[in-house]
């Protein structure tokens, strides 16, 4: 099989590609290949959907027809398995090869299960990241069901608020000191965990899982858990094996210039699997988060088709909403800590060397696309109205040809 373009990953980053590619080239020959046994769909949407709020047909990605309209050769339920960037080509689980002009690996990241005595012996066990991970968890939960996640990350807590629907006896445990520890402060982690508690749902901190056995396990402080499923939530890990075993190069994950293009020939990469430069802290890191995703399969579509596009600045964003309580966080926390408060929200802002590094808005996040604008430009704050834009931000709070900029993109 001959292509002039081959996507590896049918998701955000891989469909934000194939648009890209057909904007540019609307006849190349396109194949985007996925293992999983659908095509694209939302994934932040699995806990809705075992919450009962969307049904299985509302989670695709994109309409039925996009593939068929944009002339993608879909190949679901086939696996990349080697690359030979010499050859232009992939090896495929089915035996097929796929030659390439341009190719675009979009793998994402796969869950990371940690060790542990015993959990072999578990009869119900399994992760909360695709779609057919929710439904299998579906039909375990009844009612009665005892539930234990171990975990209290976003895809923790996104699971136990779609499971809290079914069952109300849940356990949330984690190694860390705070839930949401990457994305949250101490106090902001605080108010989210406090609603969790409030629902009934009890909280494990700064303790782990030692040994489990068929429905319960020890944690390192000596309390012993009773469970009929776990939820495995600990955390991701990029996949890189097609591009490393190929010889590319690799820091965590993919790296890749600000085109999107790696290290090997004509072979781009985007989404979780890759490493940007975080705009807000200037570290090279894996920013797993959807826009980014996006923007990043976007810039190597129009790449691979030959229109010269780069990577517009990133930053870490996270949008959570547990029971009521909604939380908007981006960017790093470092600097000065500027902070309003009042009755039912709660917003921080983090500011160094006259730039808004981060930010954490809780229940109250209007117009935060404006903040997020003052970060990914490194706009300094002294250019602005910053005093207003920490209480209700605005385009007025920027000088008049700033505001005329904006209003003309």
């Amino acid at each position: 099989m001959k292509y002039d373009y081959v996507i590896v990953g049918c998701s955000t980053a891989g469909i934000a590609a194939a648009e890209a590619i057909r904007k540019v080239d609307p006849a190349g020959k396109l194949a985007m290949i996925t293992e999983e046994d659908r095509p694209a769909y939302g994934r932040p949407l699995i806990s809705y959907y075992l919450q009962g709020v969307v049904d299985k047909s509302k989670l695709s990605y994109r309409p039925e027809g996009f593939y068929r309209d944009n002339r993608i050769d879909l190949m679901t339920g086939v696996r990349a398995e080697t690359l030979d960037p010499a050859k232009h080509a992939l090896r495929l689980s089915d035996g097929r090869t796929a030659e390439y002009k341009k190719l675009l690996v979009a793998t994402g990241s796969t869950p990371f299960v940690p060790p542990a005595e015993g959990l072999n012996a578990v009869a119900e066990k399994l992760c909360f990241y695709t779609a057919a991970d929710a439904e299998k968890l579906k039909s375990l939960l009844t009612p009665h069901s005892r539930l234990l996640i171990v975990g209290a990350g976003l895809i923790g807590l996104k699971c136990m608020e779609g499971a809290y629907e079914i069952t109300k006896n849940i356990t949330v445990v984690d190694l860390a000191p705070r839930v949401l520890s990457s994305a949250l402060d101490d106090e902001c982690a605080a108010l989210v965990q406090k609603k969790i508690e409030e629902k009934g749902v009890r909280v494990i901190l700064s303790d782990s899982v030692k040994r489990y056995e068929k429905n319960s396990c020890v944690l390192s402080s000596g309390e012993r858990l009773d469970f009929d499923v776990v939820v495995m939530a600990v955390g991701v890990r990029p996949n890189v094996s097609l591009i490393a075993d190929a010889g590319g190069k690799i820091n965590r994950g993919i790296v890749t210039d600000d085109t999107q293009l790696t290290s090997l020939p004509d072979v781009y990469a985007a989404g979780d699997c890759t490493v940007s430069r975080d705009i807000s802290s200037g570290a090279e890191k894996v920013i797993a988060v959807l826009p980014n995703a996006y923007l990043q399969g976007e810039t190597a579509g129009y790449n691979m088709a030959g229109e010269k596009h780069f990577v517009p600045a990133l930053t870490p964003l996270n949008s959570i909403g547990f029971f009521g309580v909604h939380v908007l966080s981006a960017g790093s926390y470092d600097g000065e800590v500027i902070e309003r408060r009042g009755e039912g929200y709660l917003k921080r802002f983090f500011v160094k060397d006259d730039r808004l590094k981060g930010f954490v808005l809780v229940n109250s996040y209007a117009r935060a696309g404006i903040l997020l604008s003052l970060i990914r430009e490194n706009r300094p704050i002294s250019e602005v109205d910053f005093d207003a834009m920490t209480r209700e931000p605005g385009l007025i709070d920027f000088d008049r040809e700033t505001r005329r900029e904006k209003l003309d993109r």
